[in-house]
């Protein structure tokens, strides 16, 4: 049983009252996932149990994606660093499939979902308050629920790591490996 360990980071100072609120949250989605990510095995990280229950393989492989796209919206494109697998596997909209060898190792996954969190995270705790109330540059319906970057970072750090950690705790009881707290 492979046990990754993610070590949080230190403790993050916000510089302005938006990221004081983020923060928190984004910090407890980090812990979330170690507690959740941590004791499964990796020859099962990216399996399907059934039609449409998502892998954790897939979950955090998505939500690997996202750190860069806030640190840019944030201003900090300089954060950004090549992926070590294709976005393509797991951009929105892409079909998990329970297909072995498709997605990378388990360690891979896991190592950059954590450090792009912690990347944005650190970029959100540095922004000025000025960039939060500055129009989303997405486009469309995304654009549409968080008209702005503060709107569209607290999504992305909090709502939407959380929504996907709750599916990962639910596959975890679907494979008999219980809860992770």
């Amino acid at each position: 049983m492979t046990t990754t360990t993610t070590a949080a980071p230190a403790k993050l100072s916000p510089k302005s009252a938006s990221a004081k609120l983020i923060l928190p949250g984004g910090e407890l989605g980090l812990r979330y996932a170690e507690q959740l990510v941590t004791t499964i095995p990796a020859d099962i990280f990216s399996k399907m149990p059934g039609k449409d229950v998502n892998s954790p393989g897939f979950y955090i492989g998505h939500l690997s994606v996202y750190g860069d796209r806030i640190c840019t919206m944030l201003g900090r494109a300089d954060l950004v660093t090549p992926m070590p697998y294709s976005v393509d596997l797991f951009k929105a909209g892409v079909e998990c499939v329970d297909q072995p060898g498709l997605y990378p190792e388990k360690d891979v996954i896991v190592a950059t979902f954590f450090e792009r969190q912690r990347r944005a995270l650190e970029a959100c705790a540095s922004a000025d308050e000025s960039i939060f109330s500055g129009e989303n540059p997405a486009e469309g319906r995304f654009k549409e629920m968080f008209p702005t970057i503060g709107s569209a970072v607290n999504f992305l750090l909090v709502g939407h790591v959380q929504m996907h950690l709750g599916q990962v705790s639910t596959w975890r009881r679907v494979m008999g490996l219980g809860s992770a707290t």
